[in-house]
């Protein structure tokens, strides 16, 4: 669906260099602190910059050269973009009717309906959770086989990004070949969709896994300064000082609790990946 090979983007204060790729049927998350160079990534995915070095395809073929038919495959909701605010649902429909030949105006319905979206206010009169679900249900009422998503859920309530969650679960489900690229740092949501995870620092790639991994064998060893002097450093990921020791991010907990019984090992997750290599050393 997408593959990038030596992205390059030179601002006066920051260069962005990725690659990365995601096949068909995958959902892969992009994670990374503000500033780190997401939105730049998906922007030069979408076309909407244009790099200076690489090479992107997209579907199969470079942005520049997409097709308003090409174009059609895309669902993309982007954190900064959307329609007036003075529209109304009744509005959007007539704007993405005359957008989409394969605009699916039942569904959209069915789907703004379901998810107590008004048909007669307009989008000035919407809470938040409202906003960013009618965006992901604009990316998704043409029948896209790649979705774009920069932050969809970001400032939201637990229960508002469940939902929109369940939105993209479903989208996934109705086609196996379906792909989606989404960029968050609410680990939660990423853990509980994503196949794979890129981590991007400083517009550099730090860290591909796949989230299975991440969650299987990944760990946070809490040791002392003591205890980490004579540690097998040679599966740590990242360390990072602590007031009792260190913290260590290691991709083989395993072997760590067969060789270390008296060292405290926890399970990883993405907030912990984070946090040990984007703070530590």
């Amino acid at each position: 669906m997408i593959k990038i090979t030596n992205l390059q983007k030179n601002y006066k204060d920051f260069s962005l260099n990725v690659s990365l790729e995601i096949p068909a049927g995958t959902v892969t998350g992009l994670i990374g602190k503000n500033g780190a160079g997401k939105s730049t990534t998906i922007k030069s995915i979408l076309g909407l910059i244009r790099p200076d070095g690489g090479s992107i395809e997209v579907l199969g073929k470079d942005p520049k050269d997409f097709t308003p038919q090409d174009k059609e495959k895309l669902g993309v909701a982007l954190s900064d973009s959307g329609f007036s605010m003075m529209l109304n649902i009744t509005d959007i429909i007539k704007i993405l009717k005359s957008m989409y030949h394969s605009f699916d105006e039942k569904y959209f319905r069915e789907q703004c309906k379901e998810q107590g979206l008004p048909f007669d206010k307009t989008l000035k009169d919407f809470s938040t959770g409202m906003k960013a679900k009618l965006r992901v249900l604009v990316a998704i009422s043409h029948n896209a086989k790649l979705l774009v998503l920069d932050e969809p859920t970001s400032g939201l309530d637990v229960l508002a990004r469940n939902e929109i969650l369940d939105i993209l679960r479903n989208y996934l489900a109705q086609d196996s070949e379906r792909s989606i690229l989404i960029s968050s740092h609410i680990s939660s949501d990423l853990e509980g969709l994503c196949d794979d995870i890129y981590m991007i620092d400083k517009g550099r790639i730090l860290l591909h896994e796949d989230t299975d991994t991440i969650l299987g064998q990944y760990g946070i060893l809490k040791i002392s300064a003591e205890e980490y002097e004579k540690l097998d450093k040679q599966y740590l990921k990242a360390t990072k000082k602590e007031y009792f020791g260190y913290a260590c991010l290691t991709n083989e907990k395993q072997y760590y609790l067969d060789n270390y019984p008296n060292i405290v090992v926890e399970n990883g997750n993405i907030d912990d990946m984070i946090m040990i290599m984007l703070g530590g050393k």
